[in-house]
């Protein structure tokens, strides 16, 4: 009814108007344009009419899918973390401190104690000059570092025994914890310490492992912790003024 009032209307304006034929043209293409929209709509409401009639009245149970508990997180190594063949880890050692002191060697110098890399850390544990300020090596030349493997056997535990009173309170909160997907250990915590400094590691625990660090080859706090994870610290005494006595 309403298109036929519609073309009547149309009709009418075009016999009436004086100003010609174009004037009726006009009408006639907005009579068109009407009718294409009025039949769009007509096509709209029939269409979604079908698809409700097609609508499921079941719900899907996605209780079963959830992920809760699950550890989602998982970063992609770089290529100085990849974990190769000649990963170092001795069965007679086991998980002990000296296992865990050669474990730390063989990544950070293959256990040579000659070693000086291109950013000057020495010896077998690659130790940088603050470091051994730290722990009462200041005056010491670096031939006589790099030639006593006593004294630095005893850098690597006074540096030890100093991280772990920094970190004590650290290794009481957050071992057994995942954190990155990684179990959280001393032994870990220890190792972490070593590559990036207790307050870095200190960061990176308390922000729950958003805090990062990675030193110059791109090896990070993480990988370290999941590397050296699960070794016997307890021969480790903490110790605030922990010194490698000459």
């Amino acid at each position: 009814m309403f298109l036929y009032v519609l073309k009547k209307v149309v009709y009418l304006h075009g016999k009436n108007l004086s100003r010609g034929d174009h004037f009726f043209n006009g009408y006639l293409e907005i009579f068109y344009m009407i009718k294409r929209i009025i039949g769009l709509s007509i096509l709209l409401t029939i269409g979604g009419a079908l698809l409700l009639s097609f609508t499921t009245k079941e719900r899907v149970d996605l209780s079963s899918y959830s992920t809760a508990g699950l550890d989602l997180y998982y970063i992609a190594p770089n290529f100085n973390e990849i974990e190769y063949d000649d990963t170092y880890f001795s069965p007679e050692l086991g998980r002990s401190y000296v296992g865990f002191k050669e474990a730390v060697a063989f990544k950070e110098s293959r256990g040579s104690y000659d070693v000086v890399n291109q950013f000057g850390y020495m010896g077998k544990y690659q130790f940088g000059k603050g470091t051994l300020a730290l722990i009462g090596l200041g005056n010491v030349s670096k031939n006589q570092f790099l030639n006593s493997s006593q004294l630095q056997e005893k850098a690597f535990y006074a540096n030890l025994s100093r991280n772990k009173w920094v970190l004590r309170r650290d290794i009481k909160w957050f071992v057994g914890k995942r954190m990155n997907g990684v179990e959280v250990t001393e032994s870990g915590i220890l190792a972490a310490a070593h590559l990036a400094g207790p307050g870095a590691v200190k960061k990176y625990l308390r922000t729950g492992g958003v805090e990062g660090f990675a030193d110059a080859f791109g090896t990070t706090i993480r990988y370290y912790m999941k590397r050296f994870g699960g070794y016997d610290m307890s021969f480790v005494e903490a110790n605030k003024k922990a010194k490698a006595v000459m």
